[in-house]
């Protein structure tokens, strides 16, 4: 009779969010990271994580960590469940699983170090030559599945992450709330480019709007538009699920 592997009765279980935004002065999406204050990889950058608490559920623990780590109180709807990372060894000691989750914020608050971190910033979310990149103004990590730049398996999450966001762009564009309530079509064009690993100048605007337009609805021109020219429409998402409350999303 073959040996029985021993049962995992009691693992950790840690509730990871990949907290998305857009700098609007850069024209680039952003990817929230913390550095760790703490072992296991002290002084290395990761997602912002937390253990789950007795009484809460996981999505309650996903936005009380939006709270602890940079002081925004949002909804649960506000966040996406992403997936459920359970490699044997994707953690060092104690057994952990990951539940992880995606949120999309309009603007970019003020950062403060919270608990568990010495560091919080905003990496832009790029490519260059066929690899996905985040960058801040002294920091660069090449993020790919096995890549081991930042903490515990937190390459190969965003890795996933950025394969469920391509694969819904062309029909549930929920990452486009990190634009806000309105948008042009150069702003989106903007978001998808880094998703797609092309320029915003290579997807042709008349043609985004013919095959994305069915989920957009226009709702006027720019206002305050002060370059020459006329000034672009702003369009709206349609219909989408766990839409932000815009309201409450308001940068420190």
């Amino acid at each position: 009779m073959p040996e029985l592997e021993k049962i995992v009765e009691r693992p950790l279980i840690t509730i990871t969010n990949l907290i998305w935004s857009f700098n609007k002065e850069t024209h680039r999406v952003q990817l929230l990271l913390v550095k760790r204050k703490d072992q296991p990889f002290a002084d290395r950058w990761a997602l912002p994580e937390t253990l789950l608490r007795e009484n809460e559920s996981a999505d309650q623990a996903a936005v009380r960590l939006i709270k602890e780590k940079i002081g925004l109180d949002l909804p649960e709807s506000s966040t996406e469940q992403l997936a459920t990372f359970t490699a044997p060894h994707r953690a060092p000691g104690e057994r952990a699983l990951a539940l992880t989750y995606m949120t999309y914020l309009p603007a970019m608050p003020a950062l403060r170090p919270g608990y568990g971190a010495t560091a919080v910033a905003w990496f832009a979310f790029e490519n260059f030559g066929h690899k996905y990149e985040l960058i801040s103004s002294d920091q660069t990590f090449e993020i790919a599945k096995g890549s081991h730049a930042l903490a515990f398996d937190h390459d190969e999450i965003i890795a996933v992450a950025i394969q469920r966001i391509r694969n819904k762009l062309d029909y549930q564009p929920t990452i486009l709330q990190i634009l806000g309530p309105e948008f042009t079509l150069r702003e989106a064009r903007e978001v998808y480019a880094p998703f797609f690993q092309t320029t915003v100048d290579k997807i042709d605007n008349s043609n985004f709007r013919k095959t994305h337009g069915f989920f957009l609805t226009e709702t006027g021109v720019q206002k305050n538009y002060h370059k020459s020219g006329r000034p672009p429409k702003l369009y709206r998402l349609k219909d989408l699920k766990n839409n932000i409350l815009w309201s409450k999303v308001d940068a420190k």
